[in-house]
This record gives C-alpha cells, sequence and structure tokens, in this order.
C-alpha cells in the first residue's frame, strides 16, 4: 500500500464516493505504479463493480489511463498538470513557512527549503539567518547545481542507484570554487557516505567560504527535495553536528505537513446558560 500512514476512513460528513476516488489516487507510488480493478477492490474490501466505476471515472478526466491491452491503470496527465501548479502556487511555501521560521530562530542560520528541477534543486522557500542576506536577490527561485554543495548531494544521494547514474554520468559539471569536485567516480563516494550517515556537510563547494548542512525530505519512502541551513564558514566552528538535531526534527515536521491532512480543530463545548 501507501509509503505513508494513509487513515481509510471516510472523514465525518465528506462524500463516500469522493473519497474513495481520493483514496485510489494515493495508492499509486513508484514501488506500485499501476493498479488492476480486483487488485483495487481486494485492497479496500470494496465490490468489483465499486472499484471498476471509480478507476473508469478516474481515467475519464485524466487522472488515470487505462493500458488497453493489460487493463491496468496508471497516474494520468491531469495529475501532473495540478502538481505543477502545486509547486507553483504558493501552497507549498504557506505549508513549509512556519517550520522554516521556527528552525531560523532556532538556529539562526539561512534555512532553504528545495525540489529537484532536472539537474539541479530549486528552492522553494527560504529564510534569512540572523548575520544577514546570503545572496543580493531573492534566495526562491534560485538553483542549485546536482554535483555542488550540500543542499542537493542531501537529496541526489537518495535516489536509486540506477537513476543517479544516468544524470551523473557522462555530463559536464562546472567548477565553482576550488572544492567543487566534477569527477564522477567521487562524487558517487561522496553520494554513498551522505546516504550511510543520513546528512550532506560542505563547506565552500559552490559559494567559497559558505558552510551548508543539509537533510532529505521524504514524501514516505520517497525523496522529495531537501532541507538546509547555510551561513558563514566561521559560524559553523567547523563542523555541523549542533545544528542536526533541530534540522532533522524540522525535516520530520515538514514531512508529516506534506502527507498529513491539517487538523480540524475541535469544536468549542457549548455553555450550559444556568438561570
Amino acid at each position: 500500500m501507501a509509503d505513508f500512514d494513509l487513515d481509510r476512513r471516510t472523514p465525518a460528513g465528506a462524500l463516500q464516493t469522493v473519497d474513495r476516488a481520493l483514496l485510489v489516487l494515493l495508492a499509486f507510488e513508484r514501488t506500485r505504479p499501476d493498479w488492476g480493478v480486483t487488485e483495487v477492490a481486494e485492497e479496500f474490501g470494496w465490490d468489483t463493480s465499486v472499484a471498476q466505476r471509480l478507476l473508469a471515472t478516474l481515467a475519464g478526466r485524466g487522472f488515470l489511463v487505462s493500458d488497453p491491452v493489460t487493463r491496468r491503470y496508471r497516474i494520468g496527465p491531469a495529475v501532473l498538470r495540478l502538481g505543477r501548479l502545486w509547486e507553483r502556487s504558493g501552497s507549498l511555501e504557506l505549508l513549509a513557512g512556519p517550520v522554516l521560521e521556527e528552525l531560523r530562530r532556532v538556529t539562526g542560520d539561512t534555512v532553504l527549503f528545495c525540489l529537484p528541477d532536472s539537474f539541479h534543486m530549486r528552492c522553494v522557500a527560504a529564510e534569512e539567518g540572523e548575520a544577514g542576506p546570503l545572496r543580493y536577490y531573492p534566495l526562491v527561485g534560485e538553483l542549485y547545481p546536482a554535483h555542488a554543495g550540500a543542499t542537493s548531494k542531501s537529496y541526489y544521494a537518495y535516489l536509486p542507484d540506477e537513476q543517479r547514474h544516468r544524470l551523473f554520468r557522462g555530463r559536464p559539471m562546472a567548477r565553482f570554487t576550488d572544492r567543487t569536485v566534477t569527477d564522477p567516480d567521487r562524487l558517487e563516494e561522496e553520494f554513498l557516505k551522505v546516504r550511510a550517515q543520513g546528512y550532506a556537510w560542505t563547506v565552500g563547494e559552490y559559494d567559497t567560504g559558505i558552510a551548508t548542512v543539509a537533510v532529505p525530505v521524504f514524501l514516505g519512502r520517497e525523496p522529495y527535495g531537501s532541507l538546509s541551513l547555510g551561513g558563514a564558514e566561521e559560524l559553523f566552528r567547523g563542523a555541523p553536528e549542533d545544528r542536526l538535531d533541530a534540522l532533522r526534527h524540522a525535516a520530520q515536521l515538514l514531512e508529516r505537513r506534506l502527507t498529513q491532512p491539517p487538523q480540524r480543530p475541535k469544536p468549542r463545548a457549548r455553555r450550559t446558560r444556568t438561570t
């Protein structure tokens, strides 16, 4: 089933048919990219006819596509359209903002939340550190190269090995400072180290004198982006260990906000008037 906890109970006041259709969409994962009618019915305990109608309706609106040979369903183009709109609509920044603000308050560092964009990581939300801006232009929207800096390495290290090899092998890579690694074999060693220790730590690979520590952000078991802290090298005293707990905690909060619906406020108990 899904790689993250999925509450299958229809919320009070919600339309059951709509909720069931959304559950079907949430069942699709990289490790389970297609479903058949019978499998959906068995997975959720529905009648086959119910599963068939739900799948056909979703396919009719482009949320799923059906293989005419196998009659199995995969995610359709309507999901891609909504996904692109979601990342650029401001909703993502709205969810991430409180987490980034709290992390900046605790550490005093500049905080970046980045998502993959081809051979780069694109900053989608940021908070400037107490020591002042790292750039003289907005951080949001900046692209960080995949091979340079902890912000990128903390994400690409967690891609499946074959996918990462396709990205980095045979590709020219720019050298930004004398510490930028451009050799594919050395990069692969660093990616494996990052994955083993659970975080990336670099100094001056992309910007001279800037230190960065970053951790991956997951959706279920899928790497989705990275959360990083950056600042002048001297502010880190040569090591990131004192920031890791706060950074990892913030990444976990961010993952929960991205995968779980917001908690509804509990209704206030009515006061009983006394006479």
